[in-house]
Formats: structure tokens, C-alpha cells, sequence
């Protein structure tokens, strides 16, 4: 057990990378705006992404090489795929993410005042941004995988331990009943909300690329990460993602249903509202409380991305291409740090619909990245021992509809 303890890692960076805007804006907003009436869609949607995500790990530590790699044996254009996917949505997710942790850093540490290049007004919540993603680089560049690895331990038992409290003390203050009665979206405004909801919930399915690319840095560290130790971990932070999941959806049930208020577009209003009104139903107490949980939930996501999507392009560039040794992880770091920043200081005011249209996506790509993963994890290229078992090839299958019944019902209400 001690030895699987020190072999946590890449499970918890999945964690890190999956608590984010899923939990915090959308289980959020799908409490204030559903009470409990979501949990099923939160319930179902971890379960039938669950195989496809556990197949990042499982194939990583069983062959030594990544989803990535196996994808090319599965041809060039699965993996070309994956890589014009990728590409149109790395720069969006990047910016989503860290507009909320830039708004909630402006909530938490005050305005920083503003200056003026050229006609365009530098404001506190776009300065937050540029410092956060600066300091995100410094520590994944100076400090590489092992500190990446060694910081989320601690981010990620923080928000785990803020998250219960909240939630302990709101259900302690709550006088009102609670309703269990599950609902079905049928509007079109509704059901977009519930897409995008299950669409980045726990995190989106090419998260699955991410954990196998830091499985094989995990072992290149320890040499112990087998593919026990490997689905130990993974099940301890999915699981994570799940209780945290439904603590904020708690949280918003049980602060802000029926509260009447409209949460803004903009990054730093959203954080404000977000947080006043946890401190004005529960109490000053909650400030703080809140605030670390909120804002650790960003941050950890925010780095986590910013180590991921470049890590992911780097290495399908030299997978795709020849003499592609320029287009490195440096590279790509720096190309989405730089692309953030210009996207977030003409694009700021859109927080809402950026996080919308970059969720939606996320759902409407998950029976592809499902699919290949499965037929991967299924193929001659996984060794026989640590291919899915029946009972998992059922659950992979069931998984699979559900991802594409829900993707055509929702093309269907456009």
C-alpha cells in the first residue's frame, strides 16, 4: 500500500486537469439552476467515460508507449485527426480555464490596476492572466514533470479537504428540504446547458491522451509504475473528480437555487457573484473557505492544461511529421501561453460563450476519442494480459451509445 501511495501521480494530475470549470461553473451552475435534479447526468456521465479514460493509463504502463503512439498503428489519419482536433481546441480550453482563475485571483487579491498600449486598456483581471500564466510556465518549464507531479499532491488534498467543508458547513446551515427528483432538459437553451455540462465532466475523453503521456513520464521517474500501480492511481483521482463533482453541485443547490440571480459572462463579475454569494448565504467564514477551494480548483487546472496540450502536440508532431524536432514541447508551450494571452485581451468579455462552445465540442468529439481508444485497448497491439475483460468490452460498448445517442440527440435539437 505505502508503495502505491508513492506511486500516485499522473491519476492525481488527472484530477487536477478535470476539477476545473466542470466543477466549478458548470456543477455549480447546474445546482443553482437544477437543484439536485442534474446528479443523474453528472452520475451517468462518469460512468460510461470511465473505460475510455482508464485506457490512457492501462495501455501506457502495459505497452510503455502512449495512446499517441498507438493511434498512429491504427493509421496516420486517426492520429492526424486527433491532431487537427486538438489544434482547434487547445488555444479555447486554455483561455476558458484561465479566464475563470484570472477572475477569481482579481475576487481574492484585488485590482491591480490597469495602463494603456497603444488604444487598448490593459485591465486587473487580463494582468492576473499574463502573471498566472507566466508563473504556470516558469514552474513547468524550470521545474518539469517531477515538480508538476509533486505540486498537484498538494493542490489537489487542499481542494479535496476545502470542497468537504463547504459542503459540510452549507448542509449544516440549510433549513430547507431537499428535493432528489431528477430532471430531463427540454428546452433548447436547457439541453445545450446539460451538453456542455456532461461535455467537460469529469473532463473531456482526450484527457485520456494526457494520462498516458504523463504515465510514461511517471515511470521514466520511478520505474515502479506498473499497470497495477497505474489503475490504483487512476481510480483513486477519477474518483476524486466524482465526490468533488457532486460537492459543488451541492454547493450551488444548496446556496443559490432559486436565488433569482443571473451569473455575468465576464471573468471577474462571475468570481464576484460566485463568491459574495456563497459569504451571503453561509456566512464571512466562507470567504475564505471558498476562495481557496475555487481558486485551487482553477489553478491546478490551469497549469495542468498548459503541461498537457503542449506535451500532446509535441509529441504528435514528431510522430506526423519528419524534421519536426523544432515543434518541441518548448515550442508549444510558449505558442499557448502567447496564444492565450492575445485571445483573452480581444476575447475577455466572451468568458460565457468561449466556455459554451469549448464544452459542446468536448461532448460532440467523445464518441471518437471512445472509439479509438476502445478498438486500441481491443487490438493486437495491447498485450492479451491487459486487454479489457468481457464485462468491461459490455461496458465499453454501453458507453459508446450512450456518448453518441446523447451527441445526435443534441445535433438534433440545433
Amino acid at each position: 500500500m505505502i508503495t502505491k501511495l508513492k506511486n500516485l501521480g499522473p491519476g492525481i494530475l488527472f484530477a487536477g486537469a478535470a476539477i476545473g470549470v466542470s466543477h466549478l461553473v458548470q456543477s455549480t451552475r447546474a445546482g443553482a439552476d437544477f437543484g439536485l435534479g442534474l446528479v443523474w447526468a453528472l452520475l451517468l456521465v462518469n460512468v460510461f467515460k470511465y473505460p475510455f479514460f482508464q485506457f490512457g493509463p492501462r495501455y501506457a504502463t502495459a505497452t510503455g508507449e502512449s495512446l499517441l503512439d498507438g493511434y498512429k498503428k491504427l493509421g496516420k489519419g486517426v492520429l492526424a485527426t486527433y491532431y487537427a482536433l486538438n489544434l482547434a481546441t487547445m488555444f479555447t480550453i486554455q483561455t476558458g480555464v484561465t479566464i475563470v482563475t484570472a477572475g477569481l485571483a482579481y475576487t481574492l487579491f484585488g485590482d491591480l490596476g490597469s495602463f494603456t498600449i497603444g488604444n487598448k486598456v490593459i485591465t486587473s483581471t487580463e494582468i492576473y492572466t499574463i502573471i498566472i500564466l507566466i508563473i504556470c510556465l516558469l514552474l513547468l518549464v524550470l521545474g518539469k514533470y517531477k515538480l508538476l507531479d509533486r505540486l498537484m499532491k498538494i493542490i489537489v488534498i487542499t481542494l479535496t479537504i476545502s470542497t468537504i467543508v463547504a459542503v459540510s458547513m452549507a448542509l449544516s446551515n440549510n433549513t430547507q428540504p431537499l428535493s432528489f427528483k431528477q430532471i430531463l432538459p427540454s428546452n433548447s437553451l436547457e439541453i445545450a446547458f446539460l451538453i456542455a455540462f456532461m461535455g467537460w465532466m469529469p473532463a473531456p475523453l482526450d484527457v485520456s491522451v494526457w494520462q498516458s503521456l504523463w504515465a510514461i513520464e511517471k515511470n521514466e521517474t520511478t520505474k515502479q509504475y506498473t499497470p497495477q500501480s497505474a489503475l490504483f492511481d487512476f481510480n483513486i483521482g477519477y474518483l476524486s473528480t466524482i465526490v468533488i463533482g457532486i460537492g459543488f453541485l451541492l454547493l450551488g443547490a444548496l446556496v443559490m437555487f432559486h436565488s433569482n440571480e443571473a451569473f455575468s459572462s465576464s471573468a471577474s463579475v462571475f468570481s464576484s457573484q460566485l463568491i459574495s454569494m456563497y459569504t451571503k448565504n453561509l456566512g464571512n467564514w466562507a470567504y475564505l473557505i471558498i476562495g481557496i477551494a475555487a481558486f485551487t480548483t482553477m489553478f491546478s487546472t490551469t497549469l495542468t492544461t498548459l503541461d498537457a496540450s503542449p506535451r500532446a502536440m509535441s509529441k504528435t508532431t514528431t510522430l506526423l511529421f519528419k524534421n519536426a524536432s523544432k515543434l518541441n514541447y518548448s515550442f508549444w508551450i510558449t505558442l499557448l501561453t502567447v496564444g492565450t494571452i492575445f485571445i483573452f485581451l480581444f476575447f475577455a468579455s466572451e468568458m460565457g460563450l468561449l466556455i459554451k462552445v469549448a464544452t459542446i465540442l468536448s461532448f460532440i468529439t467523445a464518441p471518437f476519442y471512445a472509439i479509438i481508444n476502445y478498438i486500441l485497448i481491443s487490438s493486437k497491439h495491447t498485450p492479451k494480459e491487459w486487454q479489457p475483460s468481457m464485462k468491461m468490452h459490455v461496458f465499453s460498448w454501453l458507453g459508446i451509445l450512450f456518448l453518441l445517442g446523447f451527441s445526435i440527440w443534441y445535433l438534433a435539437t440545433l
